[in-house]
């Protein structure tokens, strides 16, 4: 594969990671709204007090304007794969474009048809088949997601293809294995039930600013005592599959559980430390200083208290045998698109599981050619790429671990919020109050942070093992790479702006004022609504 302009494929790099998190800020409100607003017009229909129905059409619009905002900057998004990750696409279109494919077909328009029956449909449809719709909302919602972390759960392992030396692209082999892949099912769980935790978040938070301001006494009590409850048994679950996925990424990508937790060496003693603090150096590969608790690191990552941890130099010496296999299933290949002969074929199968470290060592080669390596510098080159098969330790240990004290943070916060809201305490508590408004934006930034530390962890790699990224860009020059980020940042700040704006604007409107903005003297009515018998309600 040719080689790309290496400030190209940082700035490719860059230009996506920004459009995902910028994506990704609107993505878990999104998906923990529609299970909050299903939970608060199920208890509606249950119970038939007006109150739950004022909270599901308020929050509601709220989401509204998340939704709409999220899917222009998530259309993009797609678009990228295409224009700037052209090799990636050639190479695994055929199984990463089908779940994509599906979300589009299935999720996307799913939810974008039942999203206009759940807002306008409340007077033209019975209260069981409204809420039969704010389900179906809830379940397309987390079925895009669902799909989007199936395709990238095959870029974090690989299942459900295999490597076609004739047409030189992965093969879609099997659906059933690329859609209950462990990476992605584990991740779908734990990303959605984050989101769960930020739409929690944000209706306790906004609520909490009602008390504090003395409105909305009665909405906002409901509110908060919903979302406490849902927050908390929500973190509990993200917390608990966090595990799971770590347990996985022991399995499956080691480089990747030995980065986040800044292990350098191997463990053989059960009583090696968890550290809760270190400064990672990758220059020196050591740790400058640690803080850590010891007689946990085992259990927690291998489920045993015996089990050795591969720490990073140790798989950097583990992957040399996979790096020369690779540079040999690469000769074999260039070979068998030659003369398409059984021998070079049978040499290219022998060494094919090990064939990216072999594109991995291209970088390194002498003008980017690996026949061009002489066995003295072979050493050299395999060492290199050694090198290259460990990713940025330093941001991977401090982005889990930001990601990870938020969410013991959440669990506090809500339980607290919980026990003072069923014991009808919450004007009392003013500082929790207040801390439950400015921590609205922190399960959104834990979010991010977990995606972060899932995508930098699987570096070098865009698909494990099989591509590397810096072979998945597209062949653009650096001018245009600059003016696309730049137009990128530009168009989604702006975007951003808008969020902030409408959500602020009608969450200080509140329940009342945002459906009754201007009042007509003596009626409490909007001049729109002015009639006869229409009044304002109070939650007061």
């Amino acid at each position: 594969m040719p080689l790309i302009d290496p400030t190209v494929v940082d700035l490719s790099r860059l230009q996506f990671a920004l459009t995902a998190l910028y994506h990704f800020l609107f993505v878990p409100l999104t998906l923990g709204m529609t299970m909050i607003l299903a939970a608060m017009e199920t208890t509606y229909v249950i119970t038939g007090k007006q109150v739950y129905k004022d909270m599901t059409q308020f929050w509601g619009k709220l989401f509204g304007i998340n939704f709409a905002i999220g899917v222009a900057t998530g259309l993009t998004m797609e678009f990228e794969f295409g224009t700037n990750w052209s090799m990636f696409s050639h190479f695994v279109g055929d199984v990463f474009g089908t779940p994509l494919a599906i979300e589009g077909l299935m999720a996307f328009f799913m939810e974008s048809t039942f999203i206009g029956l759940m807002f306008f449909g409340w007077d033209r449809l019975s209260k069981p088949a409204h809420l039969a719709i704010t389900y179906l909302v809830a379940l397309a919602s987390n079925l895009s997601a669902l799909w989007i972390l199936i395709a990238n759960g095959f870029m974090q392992d690989p299942k459900g293809a295999s490597f076609n030396p004739d047409t030189m692209r992965m093969q879609f082999n099997s659906f059933v294995q690329l859609v209950f892949s462990p990476d992605a099912q584990a991740k779908f769980v734990h990303t959605s039930i984050a989101g769960f935790v930020t739409g929690a978040m944000f209706v306790m938070g906004v609520s909490a600013y009602y008390l504090l301001t003395n409105r909305h006494k009665e909405f906002a009590a409901r509110s908060i005592r919903m979302a406490a409850v849902f927050g908390l048994i929500s973190t509990l679950a993200v917390v608990t599959l966090g595990d799971a996925l770590g347990r996985l990424d022991d399995l499956l990508q080691p480089t990747k559980i030995a980065a986040i937790e800044g292990l350098w060496h191997t463990t053989t003693s059960p009583a090696a430390p968890w550290l809760v603090a270190a400064l990672p150096d990758d220059k020196t590969q050591s740790n400058v200083f640690e803080i850590g608790v010891p007689y946990v690191l085992t259990p927690l990552i291998t489920h045993t208290f015996d089990k050795s941890i591969p720490g990073l130099i140790d798989l950097e010496g583990a992957a040399g045998p996979k790096i020369l296999n690779g540079i040999k299933a690469i000769d074999a290949l260039q070979q068998y698109s030659t003369t398409h002969d059984a021998a070079s074929l049978a040499t290219f199968k022998q060494y094919e599981d090990d064939m990216g470290y072999g594109f991995l060592a291209q970088q390194n080669a002498p003008n980017q050619d690996l026949n061009a390596i002489t066995p003295a510098e072979m050493p050299a080159v395999v060492q290199q790429t050694e090198l290259d098969t460990v990713p940025n330790v330093f941001v991977t240990f401090w982005a889990f671990r930001i990601m990870m004290f938020l969410g013991f943070y959440f669990i506090a916060l809500f339980a607290f919020m919980a026990y003072f809201s069923l014991k009808n305490q919450l004007e009392n508590n003013r500082f929790l109050l207040k801390l439950c408004m400015i921590s609205i934006p922190a399960p959104i930034l834990a979010c991010e942070f977990g995606w972060i530390t899932a995508e930098a962890g699987r570096q070098p790699w865009s698909v494990y093992g099989w591509l590397p990224t810096f072979q998945a860009a597209s062949s653009h020059n650096v001018g245009y790479m600059v003016f696309s980020l730049i137009g990128f940042a530009l168009l989604y700040s702006l975007f951003i702006a808008a969020e902030l704006y409408l959500m602020f604007k009608y969450a200080r409107l509140g329940p009342q004022s945002h459906d009754h903005a201007a009042p007509v003297a003596g009626t409490g009515a909007l001049p729109m609504f002015a009639k006869p018998g229409f009044a304002a309600k109070s939650w007061e």
